[in-house]
């Protein structure tokens, strides 16, 4: 099983990446291949101009359509998920979620957004093509703690749900693997 992480973070180090390095062990140990786009590094004209021919867009949209899964991740800023993310996500073909499982997993600075997911980025996935999307983890800064060493601490709580939902993203990716017929069938 392939999974593609898009990290839709524009800060390098954040409490996002400690959730997404916890989530890639946790994905490989129900034995996904992880592959990431991590938006903030994909050129930004190619971005902002929409250069969908662009090699480094080409490459990125590659990962997402080789994959079985993906995982969208984002900080949560204004009551939504980051414009780079959104830039990112209107340069994936129009059915490039199809057959896909998708599981959102958002980090904010409160509980006050903690419907984002499903009022801001579902419907950007649903009209990608998605139809199996996951309830989504969203958590909040208090539970990544920064350690003084410059590593983080994720709380036990978060750690549970995140070990919860990538079982059901594997059990979900293996169901769906099941029920596709084979290519040239």
């Amino acid at each position: 099983m392939k999974v593609t992480i898009i990290n839709g973070s524009p800060t390098p180090g954040s409490r996002l990446g400690a959730v997404i390095a916890l989530t890639e062990e946790l994905l490989r140990g129900e034995g996904f291949e992880v592959s990431h786009v991590n938006v903030v590094e994909l050129p930004p004209e190619d971005l902002i101009h929409t250069k969908f021919e662009s090699e480094a867009i080409v490459k990125a949209n590659g990962l997402v359509a080789a994959a079985d899964a993906v995982v969208v991740a984002s900080p949560v800023y204004q009551a939504s998920y980051t414009g780079v993310l959104k830039t990112f996500l209107d340069l994936v073909p129009q059915k490039g979620l199809a057959g896909k499982v998708v599981l959102p997993l958002f980090i904010g600075g409160s509980l006050a957004h903690l419907l984002t997911i499903d009022y801001a980025l579902k419907p950007v996935l649903s009209a990608l093509g998605a139809r199996y999307i996951l309830g989504g983890v969203y958590t909040v800064d208090a539970q990544v703690a920064r350690t003084e060493s410059g590593g983080f601490d994720i709380a036990g709580e978060l750690r549970t749900r995140l070990e919860e939902n990538v079982k059901e993203l594997a059990r979900e990716t293996r169901l769906r693997q099941q029920s596709t017929p084979p290519s040239g069938s």
